[in-house]
């Protein structure tokens, strides 16, 4: 099969699993990339590695390069993958990106500097920000959009200049989560950008966000129930084939899960940490263990969790045969 890379599809921010010193799992890893890679047929032609699901911030530079070129290995002979780059300077993001290049990623995914959410920016910086790293690293990007209530939010008229001026921007992982300023923009970016692919990164308000007319999304919650993911992204994907009544069945499949994973809120390291669990609850890890500043779930956590499974009707995963 010929690889196409994409970046209008459902991209996995895929988790990735630790032995008890909190090392990587390597092996485990590997399983568990060849059980993605299985939903390709189904619509996930793409993973996000390093993203905030997969604890990049809780990674060393070292590790962040590694966990890609794993990816790659089991993953990019089809699949395209994307590799997360979070960094508080110019100079060092265009490195890492162009690690994540060398790695086999065929895009990165680049999140504002978090200086930014604590002081703001000047208005003009992200523009300079991504066209720097862009031209620097020469490698096609998805930026990374932060919720209209932040201090590192970008203005519609900032993203359509990104879009229009700089080539390799490619996608936009549209995270506003203010409804209203969320339609208005993807409206504006259809109008003034058809051409750049607009995915959802709404975990928790999934099936409401595709509404507008999503070309997909870029969700950790993909990477651990991939099943109701690409069920419901059928749905809204080929609409001329499908009801609003199915489309609100797989949302009310999927909201259990969601709220036993986001409880209402956007992704946070307690929300990552509850997604793990519903990997180790599923049998897909062998442990929920999270590196340290996030702490270990309680067992009414875990049991929320649990219940959550159980009403969204998912079961155990036979990951022997991945092995």
């Amino acid at each position: 099969m010929a690889k196409q890379v994409t970046f209008k599809t459902i991209f996995p921010a895929v988790s990735v699993p630790l032995n008890d010193d909190y090392s990587i799992n390597e092996k485990e890893f590997r399983v568990y990339l060849r059980w993605i890679k299985s939903f390709y047929d189904k619509g996930i032609k793409g993973l996000v590695c390093n993203g905030h699901t997969g604890e990049i911030t809780g990674l060393t530079r070292a590790e962040r390069k590694r966990v890609t070129e794993i990816c790659a290995e089991e993953c990019g002979d089809i699949m395209t993958i994307i590799s997360g780059v979070n960094c508080e300077n110019t100079q060092e993001s265009i490195e890492m990106a162009r690690e994540a290049k060398e790695a086999g990623a065929d895009g990165i995914l680049l999140m504002p500097p978090h200086m930014w959410l604590r002081f703001g920016m000047n208005p003009d910086a992200p523009f300079e920000y991504i066209k720097d790293v862009a031209e620097g690293a020469d490698i096609d990007i998805i930026i990374h959009l932060y919720p209209a209530t932040s201090k590192a939010f970008y203005p519609v008229e900032t993203l359509i200049k990104m879009c229009k001026e700089i080539p390799h921007v490619k996608c936009i992982k549209v995270g506003t989560r203010v409804t209203a300023i969320y339609e208005h923009d993807v409206r504006e970016l259809r109008k003034h950008c058809p051409d750049i692919s607009l995915i959802t990164c709404h975990d928790e308000t999934l099936c409401v966000t595709w509404f507008t007319g999503m070309d997909g999304a870029l969700i950790g919650f993909a990477g651990c129930v991939p099943e109701l993911i690409t069920g419901a992204w059928e749905v809204f994907s080929h609409p001329e084939k499908h009801t609003l009544k199915e489309a609100q069945d797989w949302s009310d499949k999927i909201y259990p899960i969601s709220q036993a994973i986001y409880g209402g809120g956007q992704p946070s390291g307690e929300a990552h940490a509850r997604l793990k669990e519903t990997l180790a609850q599923r049998g897909i890890f062998k442990s929920a263990l999270m590196r340290k500043p996030v702490l270990p779930l309680d067992q009414e956590e875990k049991d929320w969790v649990a219940e959550g499974i159980k009403l969204s009707g998912l079961g155990k995963v036979d990951m022997s045969k991945y092995e």
